[in-house]
């Protein structure tokens, strides 16, 4: 499928709408057929006899003249508005994708860049998880992503668009100048949810970012939509990074496809009682993930080098030993607050004047150079957090 012209890419279009759901099929009609344009040249009797009575009922009446028709006017309508359609086996087309034994005929892109300057150059990496994103997750996800920033090969990150831990990947990809890919449970011209519109549509316009889907112009967000994007996530990555997730979800279904695909897998570990890291706990006992820890070694693993960034082993003795000069009193509220933030994570600052008893002038100063020294974060609402890593 190396030749391709606008009537095989048509035809593709018209066979990932009809086989969009089962696309196995669809490519067995064109690797017995010769190619997708075969398949529409193809007699009814000839058709019938490879689909089978049950598929036959469902798909041979939607093979028709009609239906190529109107995926040649998709394409020329796509060129209008930005986008284009990379048929399977095409360049641009993913090459990881058919590796796996359900690849969407065709893909919906829009980007700056042609599709083979932002596959081809570079490693992929899935980060995914829950949409109820903690300052835990929110912080460890950013921290990932700066790594990754900083590793000798730089990766193009690849999430699903979705609220929480997805837009915090993409987010921090833009921040920290890795490309970013948004893998879309609807059609290009739609991006959801609208909280994200403006996230994808500046990745759409930055260089190596851009935003896919195997779903045809105006389909809607549903739910089932969301189960078939999750297979595109985990087949395109050479690894797949579960940051937070419950016990069902859609982080641990794209999860679970990735071991399924024999790709990577890794997990960010959580308190045994918290819900939100349930599933990454339950997939590393299941060794189906292997735990995230020292974010120098998670680089190594994922293949992209050092990234000369470590874990804070002892957050304590890193903060008393930085502020070892300071006079003795300075130095002991810095620390008192440091380690509540520690073990509060997302803590507000009128909660810790209400901890301590101190005025919030007191604490701001304090946050401010816990701030600056790169020991904690603090978000537009003033809720703090102790950072991940610290280069």
């Amino acid at each position: 499928m190396e030749n391709f012209n606008e009537e095989e890419r048509a035809c593709l279009c018209a066979l990932n709408r009809i086989f969009g759901f089962e696309p196995k099929i669809g490519r067995s009609l064109i690797e017995a057929f010769g190619g997708a344009s075969a398949v529409f040249k193809a007699s009814q009797n000839e058709l019938s006899e490879l689909l089978g009575s049950y598929s036959r009922i469902r798909f041979l009446p939607l093979i028709t003249e009609s239906a190529f028709e109107s995926a040649a006017i998709e394409l020329e309508k796509l060129v209008s508005d930005g986008c284009r359609f990379i048929g399977i086996g095409e360049s641009g087309y993913p090459k990881a994708l058919l590796e796996c034994d359900d690849p969407p005929l065709g893909l919906y892109y829009k980007g700056i860049l042609p599709p083979e300057e932002v596959f081809d150059k570079r490693p992929q990496i899935a980060i995914i998880g829950t949409r109820s994103l903690s300052y835990y997750g929110r912080d460890w996800c950013r921290n990932i992503v700066e790594a990754m920033s900083k590793a000798k090969v730089k990766p193009l990150i690849v999430s699903g668009l979705a609220l929480g831990v997805d837009v915090t990947a993409h987010r921090a990809a833009l921040d920290f100048g890795l490309p970013t890919v948004g893998v879309m449970a609807t059609g290009i011209d739609d991006i959801y949810p609208p909280q994200n519109i403006k996230t994808g549509q500046l990745m759409a316009a930055t260089k190596g970012c851009a935003l896919i889907t195997d779903y045809p112009p105006q389909t809607a967000a549903v739910r089932i939509n969301f189960l078939r994007r999750n297979r595109i996530i985990a087949g395109i990555c050479s690894a797949t990074i579960l940051v937070e997730s419950k016990i069902r979800g859609g982080g641990m279904m794209t999860a679970r496809l990735a071991n399924s695909y024999d790709r990577d897998v890794f997990a960010l570990p959580g308190r045994v009682d918290d819900p939100l890291s349930q599933g990454c706990n339950m997939l590393i006992r299941e060794t189906i993930a292997a735990p995230i820890g020292n974010l120098s070694d998670l680089m190594e693993r994922l293949g992209l080098g050092a990234a000369g960034i470590d874990l804070k082993a002892d957050f304590k003795k890193e903060v008393e030993e930085y502020y070892a000069d300071m006079d003795e009193t300075s130095r002991r509220d810095i620390i008192k607050l440091a380690l509540a933030v520690k073990s509060r994570r997302g803590i507000g600052m009128d909660d810790l004047c209400s901890l301590f008893g101190w005025t919030f002038s007191k604490v701001s100063r304090i946050v401010t150079t816990l701030e600056c020294d790169g020991f904690i974060s603090v978000d537009l609402l003033q809720h703090c957090s102790p950072r991940v890593a610290k280069s």
